[in-house]
């Protein structure tokens, strides 16, 4: 595990209003060149020692521009609601289309209307399923002093990665259903291939 330190903390408002106050927290000593950021919401109804937390990769597409074909940008948005009620860190790792890329996951994202699921659009590309790394965010929640958390997410995968380093998943918290005119095959893709924890209706045609 790398030594990371945390760099800088600037007063930030974030959400959909752009009214929820929060700390923006930059991080020194990361092995790679990605600036991650932390956004650190104050502690109100959670004891400060198990706080929530969200891992949440990049995702310009649906984080800014509201993408139908993915359900980031709602995730994004639930997180930060729920944790201006009761605090929590929300980890934004710089990793778009779990690794590979803005201009690769626009070509996935061009295979995918041809019918191709999300996962084997990347295997087409030459990309593994997932090529993110969560290293890093053992690395920024260690520097943050965190040693347990609840965590939300669908993603047993973020919680098996939490759980080798060492750090403690008291809970796993998923987030809520986001369908959407295109996402419905990639929600089902996650839930059956990548073993994401959503309860997708079965027999809905897409809107």
């Amino acid at each position: 595990m790398s030594q990371v330190e945390i760099r800088a903390r600037v007063p930030f408002h974030v959400g959909p209003r752009s009214d929820i106050p929060a700390e923006m927290l930059s991080f020194s000593g990361l092995s790679s060149d990605k600036e991650h950021v932390a956004l650190v919401f104050k502690q109100a109804d959670q004891q400060q020692d198990c706080p929530l937390v969200r891992l949440h990769s990049e995702c310009l597409t649906g984080d800014v521009f509201g993408s139908s074909r993915c359900d980031c940008g709602e995730q994004l948005n639930e997180a930060i609601e729920k944790m201006a009620e009761q605090g929590g860190v929300l980890l934004y790792l710089r990793q778009e289309g779990r690794g590979i890329g803005l201009y690769n996951k626009l070509d996935a994202y061009k295979l995918q209307i041809q019918g191709v699921d999300t996962y084997s659009a990347n295997n087409q590309l030459g990309f593994d399923d997932d090529l993110r790394d969560f290293g890093e965010a053992v690395d920024m929640l260690t520097a943050l002093g965190i040693k347990q958390l609840r965590l939300l997410s669908n993603n047993p995968r973020k919680q098996q990665a939490l759980n080798e380093a060492g750090l403690d998943v008291k809970e796993m918290e998923s987030t809520g259903v986001y369908r959407k005119q295109d996402n419905h095959y990639y929600l089902e893709t996650k839930a059956n291939k990548g073993k994401h924890r959503l309860k997708i209706a079965k027999n809905i045609q897409p809107a």
